[in-house]
């Protein structure tokens, strides 16, 4: 049975970093698209960051891109997302998911697979 665990997430002051990691169990996602997105209170559930994990290629939304850094250890079959810089409107439940095939989407809807969440606070 395929689970993605998220951990790393909480309360950090506006200017923090934190670091999220997601581990893949039940397969491997050598040939797929690796997700992060969130979705705060009232609001729909958005892209943040994706990684072809069989060559390494990165794609991050506009609200977070040079903040926001994704990475994949193929050996640990885990993705982490490390974010610097935090604002108070990255606040959100951080979710990983994976897609099958090796093109990525910033549509949530495309993707297979999903984390159960972890949440992120950051105070002003």
């Amino acid at each position: 049975q395929v689970q993605l665990v998220e951990s790393g997430g909480g309360l950090v002051q506006a200017g923090g970093s934190l670091r999220l990691s997601c581990a893949a169990h039940g397969r491997t996602f050598i040939n797929s698209a690796m997700g992060w997105f969130r979705q705060a209170p009232g609001k729909e559930r958005e892209f943040v960051a994706a990684i072809i994990w069989s060559v390494g290629s990165t794609y991050y939304a506009d609200s977070v891109k040079g903040r926001f850094t994704i990475s994949s250890d193929n050996a640990k079959n885990t993705v982490s997302l490390r974010m610097t810089s935090l604002k108070s409107e990255d606040t959100a439940v951080y979710y990983c998911a994976a897609r099958y095939g090796s093109t990525w989407s910033p549509n949530w809807a495309q993707y297979d697979y999903w984390g159960q969440g972890t949440q992120v606070t950051v105070s002003s």
